[in-house]
């Protein structure tokens, strides 16, 4: 049998002859869209300077969508999907592009060598799914697992000792109970309850099964293969891949198609070129431009944990929020005329309730010059919804997760684990309050009153925030740490309108009499040499860049938990270590996973 490097490389040559063939015959053409991985929220930081190349964002594959549907030379779309990792949101802005283009008279096709749940879900919005035969398939449901780790603390001699304001905040369940309480078992069976909804509904409708045939099909394909998901309606067809020019050209019913291979992204940039030393020395010193050249909308981006001070982030991307670094950005914005009005793009589980307030005030500063709406992608909970509500209009995803209105705080009591390894601590302090973050202590009494007065002070700033940006809502039925889809968000008046960041925009433009404009991203990119240098400085301050949990905690926990558990308790640990510094944090658990 080949390997799947050969197989690869006589199917790119098959195609590239056909396509040769066909243009010169002036036969049907359809377009071929490629998506590898996860697509990143916003583009990289050195874009401007190296080109997107293989990385392109959702809203570059979903514009690529778009176009499709305009160029009167394309018959139809074909999404390759290889090794994809698609998140529910992701898959809802890419379906509502693919409805767009089957609304112009246009067919989409998605085509894959295996197929899970988001992968059958992007299908459902398709024309036609097809699989390599003898593919894998699963579509098991929706499943989490919640780690509880109050007995296992306790028996290493620490108590976690956390106050919260709100009944149903879950984010020190895991550390202070050994089972869900009552509220956050209701909480989160509803939340599940919705997402589970989502799921089924979109694949009954776009796949015209009933939910009889529906489950049905979910008891087999839990781990099953392309044949048998054809046999029971979820996919159309299974194929062997070198043969795909001919299975389109018979869906087409033409004997000869033009596949044109579609170009996601900007390609402004080059590879570097690291035999010249002169020109790494130039690029090194070299730019951005970061100035708005005409008519443009300003998308902000809070994805990650929102923190103090400056962002953190890295060669890997992701990392966390900086209120220094988005107050900077919100300057900028708010100082550039041309920039006509901004989406902020919200994907975060919040954080410290300080940031949270800092960046809500810089919004309201650029409000008060241009309009300000929101886009929430797969999260704005906690912090993150906080500073949604600082937009006057907010666009959420059917699955997008929302809420989580309140305040968590606490620290680590460590007193029996110096008891088990004989470690005497001996504490000193000057003043009434100084030995409240005590390692060695509990908290009295007194103390957790003290505590619970300041936070009940921050969640009164929180719902005031919301109340005052969100007209009618109830928070009898919101607030307290409920979680909520983005369509039941909708019927709660916590945000207003279904749809993904390409239609924020759009959507936007039209408000402020736009027809031509660009679109720039912030914070702005930097110059190669901060770049270099901030991930130097994370690379010494936790050799694991790839995880924000420092490599000698993680390591072992990974090692004895595997990847997919200790991804479960990583945004704990986190949060835990965050609290050294921000003792009051406005911030969601992080638990649900794809399965």
């Amino acid at each position: 049998m080949p390997s799947g490097l050969n197989v690869g490389r006589s199917f790119a040559f098959l195609l590239s002859a056909a396509a040769t063939l066909a243009a010169a015959a002036g036969e049907t053409k359809v377009g071929w869209l490629e998506i590898q991985g996860s697509p990143a929220n916003r583009p990289s930081e050195l874009e401007w300077l190296l080109g997107s190349g293989d990385s392109p964002t959702l809203r570059q594959l979903v514009e690529e969508v778009d176009g499709v549907a305009k160029d009167s030379d394309l018959s139809g779309l074909v999404i390759r999907l290889k090794d994809a990792s698609l998140t529910a949101t992701q898959v809802q802005e890419l379906g509502t592009a693919i409805k767009r283009v089957r609304e112009s008279g246009k067919k989409v096709h998605v085509l894959g060598e295996s197929f899970d749940t988001p992968d059958f879900l992007l299908g459902s919005y398709c024309d036609g799914a097809l699989c390599q035969a003898g593919g894998a398939v699963s579509l098991p449901g929706l499943y989490i697992e919640e780690m509880f780790l109050a007995d296992t603390l306790a028996w290493a001699g620490i108590k976690a000792d956390f106050v919260q304001v709100g009944d149903y905040k879950g984010a020190s369940e895991q550390l202070v109970n050994s089972k869900p309480s009552q509220q956050w078992d209701e909480n989160i069976n509803q939340l599940l309850d919705s997402m589970y909804g989502n799921i089924r509904s979109q694949l009954k409708s776009g796949r015209k099964l009933s939910d009889q045939q529906l489950d049905q099909a979910m008891e087999k394909l839990w781990m099953g293969d392309a044949d048998e998901a054809v046999k029971a309606g979820l996919l159309d067809a299974e194929f062997d891949l070198p043969d795909v020019t001919n299975q389109l050209a018979k869906i087409y019913k033409v004997d000869d198609l033009n596949i044109e291979t579609l170009q996601v992204g900007g390609k402004s940039g080059g590879p570097m070129d690291v035999s010249n030393p002169f020109a790494m020395m130039a690029m090194l010193t070299k730019e951005p431009d970061n100035r708005a050249k005409g008519p443009t909308i300003a998308v902000l981006h809070i994805d990650g944990a929102i923190i103090d001070g400056d962002s953190v982030s890295g060669f890997s991307g992701g990392g966390e929020v900086g209120s220094r670094t988005v107050r900077n950005a919100l300057s900028d914005i708010a100082a550039e005329d041309n920039i006509k009005a901004m989406v902020i793009r919200i994907d975060s589980p919040g954080g410290s309730a300080t940031a949270s307030e800092i960046i809500w005030q810089g919004v309201q500063r650029v409000a008060q010059k241009k309009p300000v709406w929101v886009s929430v992608g797969g999260m704005a909970a906690s912090g993150g919804y906080y500073i949604a509500v600082a937009g006057s209009k907010i666009y959420v995803n059917p699955s997008s997760i929302v809420g989580s209105i309140g305040v968590v705080g606490g620290k680590l009591s460590m007193e029996g684990l110096y008891e088990k390894f004989k470690v005497n601590v001996v504490g000193r302090g000057r003043g009434p309050r100084a030995a409240m973050f005590a390692s060695a202590d509990g908290w009295s009494e007194a103390d957790r009153l003290e505590v619970r007065a300041k936070m009940t002070s921050t969640y009164g700033l929180f719902t005031k925030r919301v109340t005052a940006g969100r007209a009618g809502i109830d928070l009898a039925k919101t607030a307290e740490g409920r979680l909520f889809t983005g369509d039941k968000a909708i019927e709660l008046k916590m945000a207003d309108k279904i749809g993904g960041l390409d239609l924020a925009i759009a959507d936007l433009a039209k408000e402020v009499n736009l027809t031509t404009y660009a679109v720039m991203d912030f914070p702005p990119p930097r110059a190669l040499g901060a770049v270099i240098e901030d991930a130097m400085k994370s690379f010494i301050l936790s050799p694991s860049i790839e995880s924000p949990v420092p490599s000698t905690i993680s390591g072992p926990i990974r090692a004895i938990l595997g990847d997919k558990s200790y991804t479960q308790i990583e945004s704990s640990i986190r949060a835990l270590l965050d609290m050294r510094d921000g003792k009051l944090m406005l911030v969601s658990p992080r638990v649900i996973m794809w399965k």
